[in-house]
């Protein structure tokens, strides 16, 4: 499903400002869209802000060193906020749009949503969504390159994070060929890509490293070693002198187990209940997985939030989860 621009393009110019708007718990794709879309706006005379409805987690500040993102009730009040235009990107699903939902359903604004997650709920949004992209980042490229604007280092630096960290630094099945084109072309723009690894991943806080080595440790395998399941409850944060956003990728270490093809990684959160992250490398489909409980995402990787106590969120859940496993073996 392929994006048409040439709709994008003239829709965007009968606006003057704009709102960007992500999901809660940012990750990179999220922010990094928010950011290179920003920017390409700017560059064709628009006005415009971004806000969240959280913060973004410090390990990722480095993509906004200006500090350009504001924060919902922190930075900004509702009644606040007005645009000709609230862009939602790498979302479109209300319930992960948290306090700024509140605010899109009650904003005059129109509304457009970027996106390549398969679910989506009626946010009252034209969209404009590519399920087959590997990232929200790469239709903002593309967004840039329909708008006729070069590509910048500082436009670079947080598209190319979104794209490498959304695909797993290029191991993913969602890479293509195009991908690599995308990626050589931030790379002539200016983005150098081993100091946004650097930033990623060899700036880790004793903590993280500490929760990482107890998310692995309680690392269970079922069917044969094919699934892999672990956990976080709240706590452990604070006892590990951790932060929420330090599970980031974790469950993807649980994949390098020899013969291992899904895992799913319960998270326990501060207001209650579990962030669900499931993943394969195989046929079971996360996205189906994921949708049986209010999330979604695509086939490889897909989220959800189920409320309850570990016992019984993972009641609810595994069993879900290893039927699907049982039936994609079946189909191997």
């Amino acid at each position: 499903m392929s994006v048409n621009w040439k709709a994008f393009v003239d829709q965007i110019s009968h606006y003057e400002s704009f709102v960007l708007v992500s999901h809660i718990r940012p990750d990179c794709d999220a922010l990094g869209s928010e950011l290179g879309m920003a920017e390409v706006l700017r560059k064709v005379g628009k006005q415009v802000r971004i806000i969240n409805a959280h913060r973004t987690p410090p390990a990722l500040q480095f993509l906004d060193p200006a500090g350009n993102i504001e924060v919902l009730g922190d930075d900004v009040e509702p009644e606040d906020i007005s645009a000709d235009c609230i862009m939602v990107l790498d979302t479109s699903a209300w319930a992960q749009l948290g306090d700024m939902g509140d605010v899109i359903r009650t904003s005059r604004a129109d509304k457009i949503v970027i996106d390549h997650h398969v679910g989506e709920d009626d946010l009252n949004a034209t969209m404009y969504k590519d399920y087959q992209s590997e990232a929200t980042g790469h239709l903002v490229v593309q967004a840039a390159d329909a708008l006729g604007v070069p590509l910048t280092r500082s436009m670079s630096t947080p598209l190319f994070a979104a794209i490498a960290t959304d695909t797993g630094w290029f191991r993913f099945g969602s890479v293509t060929a195009e991908t690599y084109r995308t990626v050589a072309r931030l790379i002539d723009a200016g983005v150098v890509p081993c100091e946004v690894y650097g930033d990623l991943y060899e700036r880790d806080s004793l903590g993280r490293i500490r929760l990482r080595g107890l998310i692995l440790s309680r690392t269970t395998e079922e069917i044969d070693g094919t699934l892999m399941h672990t956990y976080v409850q709240k706590e452990d944060f604070e006892t590990m002198g951790a932060e929420p956003n330090d599970t980031e990728d974790a469950i993807n270490l649980t994949l390098a187990v020899k013969g291992a093809q899904a895992a799913v990684i319960f998270v326990g959160q501060v207001r209650g209940g579990f962030k669900l992250s499931f993943r394969s490398q195989c046929q079971m489909d996360c996205n189906e997985i994921a949708q049986q409980f209010g999330g979604g995402g695509h086939k490889a990787a897909a989220g959800a939030f189920v409320e309850g106590t570990l016992n019984e969120v993972q009641n609810r859940v595994l069993p879900v989860v290893r039927e699907a496993m049982h039936a994609a073996i079946e189909q191997c």
